[in-house]
């Protein structure tokens, strides 16, 4: 559930609003401990996931950083390299919709 929290301070370009949305969806999910509230609970959900991306906004907008902004391109090719190597190599032959699997 909280995989897709992603780092999301000092990047070139910034985080943009659906990823911090998306961050404070994830962050709401894991406090509430499910992907969908009941009707009873989707009001105060809504408002808990719109608090937190308005704070997030806010936390982006006013951190301070030394260090010159990362690379979105360069960091996903970090994360896929370290993926690889924890889990193996996943290909996906998407004109057949199939997965295939192998590990080293």
């Amino acid at each position: 559930m909280c995989r897709n929290i992603r780092t999301l301070a000092n990047f070139a370009p910034p985080a943009t609003d659906e990823e911090i949305r998306a961050s404070a969806l994830q962050f709401v999910r894991k406090l509430s401990g499910f992907n969908h509230p009941s009707k009873a609970n989707e009001a105060v959900f809504n408002r808990a996931i719109e608090d937190v991306t308005h704070a997030a906004h806010h936390l982006l907008a006013e951190l301070v950083s030394n260090a010159p902004p990362r690379d979105r391109a360069a960091e996903a090719a970090k994360a896929k390299a370290r993926n690889a190597a924890r889990f193996g190599v996943v290909s996906a032959d998407v004109g057949e919709q199939s997965l295939k699997f192998s590990t080293k």
